[in-house]
């Protein structure tokens, strides 16, 4: 697991440098399209392998995988102009977002990105924070649970401010909630004091998920001819 103060700190330290970023509510908000983009794109490339002829609703040049990943990636003026373009930019593309076969999925990058702006002036900077949220893996269970590490560390800095005050439940809490509604695969979940989803919606995902491999095990033991076919 990447060492998750060292990374904000790097990215608060980086956004300070740049002329467009003004105090931790606008750095909250750069924040939190870039995640947003990066974990979509994970959780598509792990739908793209379990789902025969998924499609993301992200265009192929605007996924993160395609234009984020490298550290030796676009840079400069070059990005700046890549997020800003008035027509055929990032946010004027995905402000647009529309699919026939997920209409769900692209209101949601509408609405993410019509409520978002890109704060940040140098394209410079912007890759030195997009090269530090690279150390975030969140088709990784555990590091799911950094974003609202990642967001928390903020709202306390906005607390301290007496802009805003925000707290989030110890994980071994929610893992204990968990394993005691025990929930099943199929069952919809209520998660009220979502976020980031880390309360219920998360680690409800991850029980269901390791109950499911746990029973495919005992199957595959019991049977190993067919484990075997």
């Amino acid at each position: 697991m990447p060492n998750i103060s060292s990374i904000i700190k790097n990215v608060r330290n980086i956004m300070r440098q740049d002329r467009g970023v003004s105090g931790d509510a606008q750095r909250l908000e750069q924040l939190g399209w870039m995640l947003f983009l990066k974990i979509l794109d994970e959780k598509d490339q792990e739908l793209e392998l379990i789902r025969d002829r998924y499609k993301s609703v992200i265009p192929e040049k605007f996924q993160w995988r395609n234009w984020a990943t490298d550290p030796e990636g676009i840079t400069g003026d070059e990005l700046s102009l890549f997020i800003d373009h008035p027509t055929d930019g990032l946010f004027a593309t995905l402000k647009k977002c529309h699919s026939t076969h997920a209409p769900q999925r692209a209101a949601l990058v509408r609405e993410v990105f019509d409520g978002s702006n890109n704060y940040m002036k140098s394209g410079y900077e912007m890759r030195k924070v997009i090269n530090q949220l690279n150390g975030f893996d969140f088709n990784n269970s555990d590091d799911r649970h950094i974003f609202g590490t990642v967001y928390e560390s903020i709202l306390i800095e906005l607390r301290d401010a007496g802009n805003k005050g925000e707290y989030y439940t110890p994980r071994a809490i929610t893992q204990l909630m968990t394993q005691m509604t025990a929930p099943r695969l199929g069952e919809k979940i209520l998660d009220p004091a979502q976020a980031p989803a880390a309360f219920l919606a998360l680690p409800s995902i991850t029980f269901v998920k390791r109950k499911s491999a746990l029973l495919m095990t005992r199957r595959s033991s019991r049977n190993p001819s067919r484990a075997g076919s």
